[in-house]
């Protein structure tokens, strides 16, 4: 037959019609496993560097903490926009297997961009190459999202493989959350542990790891492209809808006074026809609904920028010395997401509904007030950690602290108007103050409205040592330290303004008093396999960066002092003595390691997981059963729309800071939650839900009526029979039939045909 050779010429059109033949026992398409195996790898690549992105932006690209967290919302932002994208192209031009190849391969560009800018290159834009790395990420993971999924569910055939599909399914959800698992406890592991390019840590790797997984997921879905079942793009309702929208516009503007019509949308009838018009009734009632949506999103995108940050500023060590990344915590949410939904099904739901707790709309107000709670705990570990933040600096800009370290092996005695309790210069106190050997003696209240000096002098209390003098300088909202050494007073940089604390590598000055002869000396850290930090003679006093646990000081290749660092801290390892005579040494805490444990966050995660579960899995529930069949794709794009709006919030809110504290912000948004709540409650009082069963049934009906339609006028037009659908559309046309609706054909009409002939009694008649 002729439209035969038509349909193998292109093997995608081919593939198109060997899905339209129904089998009676059709198998079960093996294809799958190339598209689950795909959906591993890429959820893997994007879960993990999304993990670590924000440590990223701030520890190697220099960003603060709300510039990173801006820049992770707008990457996030974008992810949940480029699906609107993604779903166009698939179904309005390429198809869904061409849309997920090709942006498939921007997706792999953009990971490989990141990690190549992750590597320390001389002259690169390190900036400009990460941004433009997540834009293609952005395109790319976006546009691939509306696909895969739906690409999956073409391999089965309806309805003879409806069990079949939802095991595809649950398989499917299965490769999201392990591949979302394993990324983010593996991919801070190779960020933090290993160790790259002289670096502590190798963000290259953590990047480059998942990048090549995208890369190998992506050859995983070509290789099972001689099995898989395409579908030809057959239009997106987006369109249909817009257009619907737009001629209800035209139409009230024309008729509103001649002809009211009970319901705007009513004035869309006569292009659109009835049903495309109720569908967007029922449409428009779901997403009046989704108006406050958005401020969830807000908060639960959080938990991978600002609940992050907020994990960097506490201890991760637990039980048996093994340590937490702040970038771990985010593998507990997938990991409780897969343990509460059966609890929720079988245990919380069922408790629910004996206190009258049954509808999604009940349950989707649980998890909005969850998700309020959940942020108010959060503020509350935020304020508990600000309490414990030390003041490595001054926090005025007329106060200035003082340290000295005594690397004499003698006690000293010394006075100075520096030294009296009020704190204040003013002359007249003058308290006698001592400091014991390899100790130190600090003044961080001192007030100071401009730059002085001061006279020091220091009395030794043995006779092995001398007297030392010398100034001290001071000035208005800065640190400065001072070092006993030598018989003689040296200023150093006090360089506290380096200091993070956050729950990564911590800080370490070298403060050794030796003979100048003796060295070289090497600081070797606790690190296996990391080569030891060469120490400058000249500059003893530099802050060195190095891995928690124990470590030492090795002078001429012998061991003068060992130490031991925790997270977040800053120290001063003081060394005194020679070859000869041995070494003494003391370990200072200059500013104190964090000492909130990382796992007071256990229970705001776990609150908003559970949030998440009530309020997402509960919300999607609502939304496919309560919308057309026709409109389930416009729902999913108006779902993903309100998490990149969600995203928005949070940049705005971060950018025009409207509180002065972190845990003040906490507070806000669960304080904007509880009032999103209210007015969800307003917008949901007076909805009426809809008989999903009869629904249902009677649009699988239109569907499949509208399907068949579909294949038999392909048929026609391949057989040759143009001139009978031409008189069909005359015939409509004659009849007072609306034909002229979208792309001049009513091509997203559900009812454009509804009163015409039927092809098949069409082709009849021509034949007698």
């Amino acid at each position: 037959m002729g439209y035969a050779k038509n349909w193998e010429m292109d093997s995608e059109s081919s593939n198109s019609w060997q899905s339209l033949e129904r089998v009676e026992n059709p198998e079960y398409p093996r294809s799958v496993a190339f598209i689950i195996s795909n959906e591993f790898c890429e959820r893997f690549n994007y879960y993990g560097m999304r993990a670590i992105l924000v440590l990223y932006l701030t520890h190697k690209l220099g960003y603060n903490e709300e510039t990173s967290t801006v820049l992770f919302h707008i990457f996030t932002m974008l992810v949940y926009i480029f699906p609107l994208l993604g779903a166009l192209i698939a179904d309005g031009w390429l198809g869904k297997y061409k849309t997920i190849l090709y942006l498939s391969v921007v997706y792999s560009l953009g990971a490989l961009i990141v990690a190549i800018g992750a590597v320390p290159m001389n002259a690169m834009p390190v900036k400009l190459v990460t941004i433009v790395g997540l834009l293609f990420i952005a395109v790319g993971t976006g546009g691939i999202k509306p696909c895969v999924a739906a690409f999956g569910g073409d391999q089965f055939q309806l309805p003879e493989q409806s069990l079949e599909l939802a095991k595809f399914f649950s398989l499917f959800y299965f490769a999201i959350n392990a591949g979302s698992m394993i990324s983010t406890t593996v991919t801070p592991i190779l960020r933090a542990d290993v160790h790259c390019f002289g670096d502590n840590d190798c963000y290259s790797l953590a990047f480059g790891v998942p990048a090549v997984l995208m890369v190998f997921s992506m050859l995983i879905f070509v290789a099972g492209r001689g099995r898989y079942r395409m579908q030809p793009p057959a239009g997106n309702m987006i369109f249909g809808v817009s257009q619907c929208i737009t001629n209800a516009y035209k139409g009230w503007r024309q008729n509103r006074r001649e002809k009211p019509m009970p319901h705007f949308l009513d004035y869309a009838t006569p292009v659109v026809g009835q049903q495309m018009v109720d569908e967007t009734k029922c449409l428009t009632k779901i997403l009046l609904l989704y108006l406050p949506f958005p401020v969830f999103w807000a908060l639960s995108d959080q938990q991978g920028s600002r609940w992050t940050f907020q994990a960097t500023h506490m201890n991760g060590n637990i039980w048996g010395g093994y340590e937490i990344k702040p970038d771990q915590m985010q593998v507990i949410n997938p990991l409780l997401i897969l343990a509460f939904i059966p609890l929720f099904d079988y245990a919380i739901y069922p408790l629910l509904a004996r206190v009258g707790v049954r509808r999604p709309l009940q349950k989707l107000t649980i998890g909005l007030l969850l998700a309020s709670l959940g942020f108010f705990l959060s503020a509350v570990v935020e304020m508990r950690l600000e309490q414990l933040e030390p003041t490595a600096l001054p926090d005025s800009p007329r106060m200035a602290h003082l340290r000295l370290y005594n690397g004499m092996p003698c006690r000293y005695d010394f006075s100075g108007e520096f030294t009296g309790e009020s704190g204040k210069l003013t002359g007249k106190s003058v308290r006698r103050q001592s400091i014991e050997p390899l100790a130190m003696w600090s003044n961080l209240t001192l007030h100071v409205p401009h730059f002085k000096e001061y006279e020091f002098e220091a009395q030794s209390q043995s006779s092995k040592c001398g007297n030392i003098a010398g100034t001290i300088r001071l000035q208005p909202g800065k640190s400065v330290s001072y070092f006993l050494a030598r018989d003689a007073l040296l200023e150093f940089p006090d360089g506290l303004d380096s200091v993070q604390n956050v729950n990564s590598a911590p800080l370490i000055r070298t403060l050794v008093n030796t003979p100048l002869d003796e060295g070289p000396m090497l600081l070797k850290t606790p690190a296996p396999g990391l080569p030891g930090i060469p120490l400058d003679s000249a500059n003893l006093s530099a802050i060195h960066q190095v891995p928690l646990g124990v470590g030492e000081l090795n002078i001429n290749g012998k061991r003068a002092a060992s130490f031991e660092t925790r997270n977040g801290g800053l120290y001063s390892l003081l060394v005194q003595g020679n070859a000869h005579d041995g070494y003494k040494y003391n370990m200072l805490e200059v500013v104190a390691p964090t000492s909130l444990s990382i796992l007071w966050q256990l229970p705001q995660i776990v609150i908003m997981t559970a949030a998440e579960i009530m309020f997402s899995v509960t919300g999607l529930e609502f939304s496919f059963t309560q919308a057309p069949i026709s409109m389930k794709a416009v729902l999913q794009a108006c779902w993903l729309l309100s998490v990149a709006v969600g995203n928005m919030i949070v940049v705005v809110i971060a950018e025009l800071k409207f509180v002065g504290s972190q845990s003040a912000e906490f507070a806000l948004f669960a304080a904007l939650m509880l009032i999103n709540l209210l007015i969800f409650l307003l917008l949901a009082r007076n909805y009426k839900y809809t008989n999903a069963t009869t629904t249902t049934e009677q649009q699988q009906q239109q569907q499949q009526q509208q399907q068949r339609q579909q294949m038999e006028e392909e048929f026609l037009k391949e057989v040759g029979l143009q001139n009978i659908i031409d008189k069909m559309e005359w015939k409509k046309r004659e009849s007072g039939g609306q034909i002229d609706g979208i792309d001049g054909e009513g091509s997203y009409r559900n009812a454009a045909f509804d009163h015409g002939l039927d092809p098949l009694d069409a082709q009849a008649s021509h034949s007698s």
